[in-house]
Formats: C-alpha cells, structure tokens, sequence
C-alpha cells in the first residue's frame, strides 16, 4: 500500500472546488488525505466538505462568518480553524503533495504562491496569478522546484496542445476571446462597437484596462 496523497484545496467552495472534492469523494477509498481546505464566505459548505472529507485544517477569509465556521464545526475537534486573509495563507501553506488553487481573482495570488513555495504539484485555475504577477510567479515555482498544472479552460488548451511529441508541428496559437458582450450581437452590430460597449464585460465588472498593441 502506497501512503495516501495529500491535497488541498483552495477555494473549496467554489465551483472548481466542489468539483475536485467530488473527484477525490469518487476515488479509490485511502488514496487520498485532504489535509486543508479555505473559502472567502461560505461557512457551512467549507464546513461540510471539512467534514466529509475529514480535512485537518480549513481557513476562512471573512472574519464575520467565523462564528458560523466555529458553530457548524463545534463537533470537531479534530479540524484547525483559521480565520482572515493570513489564515488562507497558513492553510496553503500546510505541507501537500498536491493543491487545487481555485481562489478568484487576485485574492488567490497570496496562498498561491504559498503553495507553489511548497516545491510540490500545484493546480491552478486561478488566472490571475498570471496576470496580476506572471514574472514572480513563474520565477517562484522554477526556483521552488514546483509543478504548475493548468486546469482553467484556456489555458489548459493551450497546455494540451504542447504534447511533447508534436511540439515541432506548432506554428501559432490562436486564443479567441469567450465573446464577451458582443457573443449574442449580429454582425452587423459589433462593426459599429465601441469601446465602452467593449468593456462592458458578462457576467460581472471586468475594470477598465484596456492594453493598446
């Protein structure tokens, strides 16, 4: 018998989360040891999936839902809890062989780079990281000897596509964007678009910045 995994997930309760803690629920039972597990608000759910998956620490962002956390976790001793933006950083700091980094936006870039300082496998769906800090990034990872999976849609494409065998058959990579606000737009409509149409990005508030080539 093989010692199990560890992991950890950050941004349990997201979508992308939900999705990997269900993975690990469906895997051959031992393989895996959820050793941490974080989400910015939604206490019960961290709380749920803590104890389904009998996790040895969680972490939550917002201060004013740690009574909740503490309530729902009241039966378990067992689990440490943290709380604020440092605690995150702390539960991605746990030693794992293996961590999910699926916090959104730039919130996620501090306990990413916790992770990836561990020098262990690190799957990230969290973009951002590249955005926001590209160069230090990748620099952390090469120095810590880290592992970067891609598992957000793009850029996992892009991944796939430098199979290492048809590496020399790539010319280009063409990345089209996901349509933003002119996706249901005719033709017609989107030669007359302008820039404000442009940054009035679905589903949410995407900012201001606009790179000119």
């Amino acid at each position: 018998m093989t010692a199990p995994r560890r992991i950890s997930v950050l941004g349990a309760t997201g979508s992308v989360g939900l999705a990997t803690l269900d993975l690990v629920a469906r895997a051959v039972p031992g393989a895996f040891d959820v050793v941490a597990l974080t989400a910015r608000t939604n206490a019960v759910e961290l709380a749920r999936q803590a104890i389904r998956h009998r996790a040895s620490h969680v972490a939550i962002a917002d201060p004013a839902a740690a009574p909740e956390l503490r309530e729902a976790l009241a039966g378990h001793p067992g689990i440490a809890i943290g709380v604020g933006e440092d605690a995150v950083c702390e539960a991605a700091a746990v030693p794992a062989d293996w961590t999910m980094a699926a916090i959104v936006g730039a919130a996620g870039l501090r306990p990413t780079l916790e992770a990836v300082r561990q020098g262990a496998a690190l799957a990230f769906a969290n973009k951002e990281c590249l955005v926001c800090a590209g160069p230090l990034f990748m620099q952390e990872a090469a120095r810590c000897g880290a592992t970067l999976l891609p598992v957000d849609s793009e850029h996992n494409a892009v991944f796939q596509v430098f199979n290492g065998a048809h590496r020399s058959a790539i010319r280009s990579i063409t990345l089209t964007a996901s349509g933003g606000p002119f996706r249901t737009w005719p033709l017609e409509r989107m030669a007359a678009a302008s820039r404000t149409d442009a940054l009035t990005h679905r589903p949410g508030r995407m900012g201001q910045r606009v790179d000119d080539e």
